[in-house]
């Protein structure tokens, strides 16, 4: 590294604070430094704004109804398509020959559809799902991996009515049964196989162990042939190729069907604390809206934009910021089938020269595999397209932050550093990049109209510098409106902690933990069970977690808590060494140091063990669950939602020989 190279590490390292540059700022979507204030003033008519982003069939009555809270109502009395908004104003407005969807295959095979190409297919494959006796309100089950026909199933159910379930391709086949028979879902898309680095996988066969275990008749399922000859399959009767059905109704044409702004568009289930997953239902006029308006908001999206969330639709993210968000305002999305280092570690920075891609939003998880790699990937490739980055899905260390910053974003793109869940539906705590000061580690203030904070377990806002819980305590239009036919779990899970219903004040408890600064800043530190209790001392193990990777050559850590004699929980670190360095007792103590300087004696890890994978979920969670197993010396639990299931027993293993 050179002398001047060495010099701007160095700087980076030290700044806590970075400003968005005037060039961005002077093309921003928001630069209003006074719109906190006005959607306080103005709330709930604030979210005027949001709807305003939409076509409208019959205008609401009124923004929100609050009448039977926490079931909160939003633009009651309006109507709308949410396939009209995101396919057809577009073809009438002068943009049918514009990008809508940038397809790239994991064998480097493109497909690139304008948006009067997208109507086109979704027009056909709405009548083909007609033909099948799909109606108004049938839940249909998209079981499909990253391929174009996903958000073409998604909005062709828009298009006539019919909520979909997507679940995650990566998912088992007994998660397929479950949500199928929670959702009572008698429709199924899904599809031959697909591409992993290179290997073509077998989906029907896990499809069809997956509907053997549906305790319903299942009407018709439609199979999308990826694989070609790389897969020889047979379909049941009630099974179709998407190409031949599709076939029958070339050209057709299907009108939009005007849905309550209250209509259910999705469900999307997510991970429940009884192992029960839950249907979080969204719906049509709220959660479309407040979509539009956080892409253009918080990733600063325009219609002429080529942009890039490298999220799985299988997801909230995908659904929310790949496609209703992103195609609600007439912008070219970029969907990848394969992962970020088939056939080598520099395909994402390729794909971002090729395609001039303006804005690129991912996952933390896959910034630290970047770091891991080195940034000698990203420097193959000419990144100046780039406008902004964002994160999402969990937490980021500063490290990792200012990495990104550096070596991604060349010091001249703002970073938007997202908080939310499925069950918000959009961003709600993170900075507007055309007017918030960037603090790494930090989200940052809630949203214009988003009443998020930071309470102690009475529900007392903490004072700055204190840790404590995430609240909202004001409804937003992209929320869950229940849990499908489960309206009690809904109040228990959500609104129970923190809500007094004699006075019919409800606060939404989303069971992260956070600490906030003097200026409102707000670092969110994991969820709520994330926390380790050492010697009656809260640990939060985000916290700790940052303190491991900030030190250099240490790429990914996961902290847990183990089981102590004498302190009850102990601090365990695993923790992945970066390429080059050497995982050795050195390393070990500059560790256990970073831990110590960062937060204090009470943290010091009891055990540092160095590992060259953490134990993760197909969607790129840490799976901490297991890892506390292996410290605290418990029979090991199921690993079969794990993308990489071998590297528990190679730790376990090593935890033994030590």
């Amino acid at each position: 590294m050179t002398q001047e190279g060495a010099d701007l590490e160095a700087r980076l390292e030290e700044q806590e604070a970075f400003e968005p540059p005037e060039s961005f700022v002077e093309q921003a979507n928001v630069t209003d430094s006074g719109i906190h204030e006005e959607f306080e003033e103005n709330w709930p008519d604030c979210w005027e704004r949001a709807a305003d982003l939409l076509s409208w069939d019959e205008a609401y009555d009124t923004v929100l109804d609050d009448g039977d809270a926490p079931f909160y109502e939003w633009f009651t009395g309006g109507e709308l398509n949410a396939s009209y908004n995101c396919l057809d104003r577009h073809v009438e407005d002068g943009a049918a020959d514009e990008a809508a969807i940038e397809w790239i295959g994991e064998l480097g095979e493109t497909r690139s559809y304008t948006y009067d190409e997208l109507l086109t297919e979704v027009n056909e494959f709405a009548a083909t799902l007609r033909s099948l006796g799909v109606g108004e309100d049938d839940v249909v089950t998209l079981y499909m991996p990253m391929i174009p026909e996903l958000p073409v199933a998604m909005l062709a159910c828009a298009r006539i009515g019919a909520p979909h379930s997507v679940v995650f391709a990566g998912f088992s086949a007994d998660a397929l049964a479950t949500r199928m028979n929670s959702a009572d879902s008698e429709y199924l898309v899904t599809c031959d196989g697909y591409y992993r680095r290179g290997d073509a996988l077998d989906h029907i066969s896990k499809t069809n162990e997956g509907l053997a275990g549906v305790e319903h008749e299942v009407s018709d399922v439609v199979v999308v042939d990826r694989l070609g000859d790389d897969l020889e399959h047979s379909l049941a009767a009630n099974q179709h190729d998407y190409d031949d059905l599709v076939a029958d109704y070339e050209g057709e044409t299907v009108e939009p069907v005007s849905r309550d702004a209250e209509d259910m568009l999705f469900l999307m289930y997510t991970s429940g604390t009884t192992g029960q997953p839950k249907g979080v239902k969204h719906t049509t006029g709220g959660y479309l809206a407040y979509t539009a308006w956080t892409s253009r908001a918080v990733l600063d999206i325009e219609a002429d934009d080529t942009y890039w969330c490298s999220a799985d639709i299988g997801w909230i993210t995908g659904h929310s910021y790949i496609v209703y968000g992103p195609l609600a305002l007439g912008t070219t999305s970029v969907m990848y089938e394969g992962t970020p280092d088939y056939p080598e570690k520099d395909r994402l920075w390729e794909i971002v020269e090729n395609y001039e891609v303006d804005i690129f939003y991912t996952a933390p998880t896959a910034i630290r595999a970047f770091m891991k790699w080195g940034k000698e990937y990203p420097e193959k490739h000419d990144l100046s397209s780039l406008r902004l980055l964002g994160t999402v899905g969990e937490p980021i260390n500063p490290r990792a932050w200012k990495w990104y910053y550096k070596h991604i974003g060349n010091e001249a793109c703002p970073i938007v550093d997202t908080w939310w869940q499925t069950e918000t539906g959009g961003m709600m705590i993170t900075t507007l990049p055309g007017i918030n000061t960037m603090k790494p580690g930090s989200a940052g203030p809630p949203l214009p109209g988003i009443d998020a904070r930071v309470v102690t377990a009475s529900g007392e806002e903490v004072s700055a510098g204190e840790a404590g819980y995430v609240t909202v305590d004001k409804p937003w239009p992209g929320m869950l409106r229940t849990l499908y036919n489960n309206d009690e779990r809904f109040i228990n899970e959500y609104w129970q902690e923190y809500s007094d219903e004699e006075t019919d004040e409800w606060v939404y408890f989303p069971e992260d933990g956070a600490k906030v600064d003097d200026d409102g800043y707000i670092t969110i530190l994991g969820r709520v069970d994330d926390v380790i209790n050492v010697s009656g001392h809260r640990l939060g193990t985000m916290e700790i977690e940052s303190a491991v990777v900030g030190v250099d050559g240490i790429a990914e850590a996961a902290v847990v808590g183990g089981d102590h004699e004498v302190k009850g929980e102990a601090v365990y670190v695993y923790a992945i060494p970066e390429d080059g360095y050497d995982a050795d007792a050195e390393l070990e103590e500059r560790a256990i140091e970073g831990v110590l300087d960062s937060i204090g004696p009470i943290a010091k890890p009891e055990e540092v063990l160095f590992t060259p994978e953490l134990p993760k979920t197909r969607s790129g969670k840490i799976m901490r669950r297991l890892l506390e197993d292996i410290a605290s010396g418990n029979e090991l639990g199921n690993t079969s939602t794990l993308r990489n299931p071998e590297v528990v027993d190679d730790i376990a293993a090593q935890v033994e020989d030590d």
